[in-house]
């Protein structure tokens, strides 16, 4: 829209704010890189440890490089104990993002500061941030549940890891890779809305604490990180794949919107879901049992089908969030807590944006446009009337 002659893009929807080495998304062309590295090939060959040295330090680890990665996350995974304390006593209703963003805040309680009260924000305590959000959902998931937390091991990977903090079994390689593969594909995503969040945050020169609980407040909205656990709920709403075209058909009707449907940034599918989608059917191969991959294959097909009756030219297509819906489905998540899973793979992001912000630092500070009334004079309270004009 235009204002009183200025351009004004309420979304800053095309407007470029900033530079990153981190990621590129090019929507056009339905192509996603991290540090020039095709997500394509990324996300069948990289494992997730190995994405977070590369977002981290700028290139693929070498053998021992990775090696000390891993033990450094595995030693930095506990949480400290008050904390966990601080959780048992939270309401077993308290929703899981509610959770994870409160108790990362606190982990700054346990974070020396110097005399100005400003914590350390480096590449160390990024990793212990990232070793911990795993553990905090964890927790909070058999906290809820009536159970005592599991004490992280070492010797898993980030992943696998989280599945044994659940149940207390160390996972199948299938379960372990599906939810690899799913951190690796939400690791980074240039600009996002969470992403942009913590980069202003941290302009300020507020620390990484500050940043990333901001980012994890960003992420909580069904327009963004959100969009996971509404597709779940449609998914549940569908119930079967023969009702899919039925479901289809209501919901565009109405000009409503199929969650996990379309993106903002891409013009084409979603690079992640052909990944997320073969891992879907993979998991419910796996698990003789194909529900959730037959009810979301369905439900794209019948979309498609739908919206192409009345605008032949159209096509929506399924985006990230669409087929993360089955797989954590098939891995046991429980739907409130999908969007904390996307944070445990994003936070790999946030902690290199929040390095590269705080490394070229310029505070983010976008102007606005005034559309209120024009000045007056003040009128004294005595010569006021209740809707606060002048008295005749």
């Amino acid at each position: 829209m235009s204002t009183t002659g200025l351009v004004v893009d309420r979304g800053l929807e095309g407007v470029v704010v900033g530079s990153t080495m981190l990621s590129n998304v090019e929507g056009k062309i339905g192509r996603l890189t991290y540090r020039g590295f095709d997500i394509d090939d990324l996300a069948p060959n990289a494992s997730f440890e190995e994405i977070v040295y590369l977002l981290l330090f700028g290139h693929l680890p070498g053998a021992s490089e990775l090696e000390g990665l891993k033990r450094e996350l595995g030693a930095r995974r506990t949480l400290p104990e008050p904390l966990v304390n601080a959780m048992q006593r939270f309401p077993k209703t308290s929703w899981p993002m509610d959770v994870m963003r409160t108790v990362t805040s606190g982990l700054a309680l346990f974070s020396p500061v110097n005399e100005r009260g400003e914590h350390v924000s480096d590449v160390h305590v990024a990793i212990e941030l990232i070793a911990k959000m795993t553990t905090i959902l964890a927790a909070w998931d058999r906290i809820r549940r009536g159970l005592e937390p599991i004490e992280p091991r070492a010797d898993l990977s980030q992943a696998a890891n989280f599945l044994y903090m659940r149940s207390g079994k160390v996972p199948s390689e299938i379960e372990a890779d599906a939810l690899d593969t799913y951190f690796v594909l939400l690791a980074d995503h240039s600009f996002n809305a969470s992403t942009f969040s913590a980069r202003v945050t941290a302009s300020t020169r507020a620390d990484i604490y500050a940043a990333i609980t901001a980012a994890l407040a960003t992420l909580q909205g069904d327009l963004h990180g959100g969009a996971a656990s509404a597709a779940y709920n449609t998914l549940l709403a569908v119930e079967t794949p023969d009702r899919a075209e039925t479901y289809a058909r209501g919901v565009l009707s109405r000009g409503e919107r199929i969650m996990g449907m379309g993106h903002r940034e891409y013009k084409v599918r979603d690079p992640r879901a052909k990944h997320l989608e073969a891992m879907a059917k993979k998991l419910s191969d796996y698990r003789g049992d194909s529900r959730w991959y037959d009810i979301a294959r369905s439900l794209e097909d019948a979309s498609n089908k739908v919206l192409q009756e009345n605008k032949p030219d159209k096509k929506i297509y399924a985006n990230v969030d669409f087929y993360t819906a089955p797989v954590l489905a098939d891995l046991g998540i429980a739907g409130d807590e999908f969007t904390c899973l996307f944070a445990c793979g994003r936070i790999v992001g946030w902690s290199g944006h929040v390095l590269e912000q705080l490394a070229d630092n310029r505070l983010i500070r976008p102007q606005a446009t005034y559309v209120g009334p024009t000045a007056g004079p003040f009128i004294p309270i005595s010569e006021r009337t209740q809707n606060g004009v002048a008295k005749k």
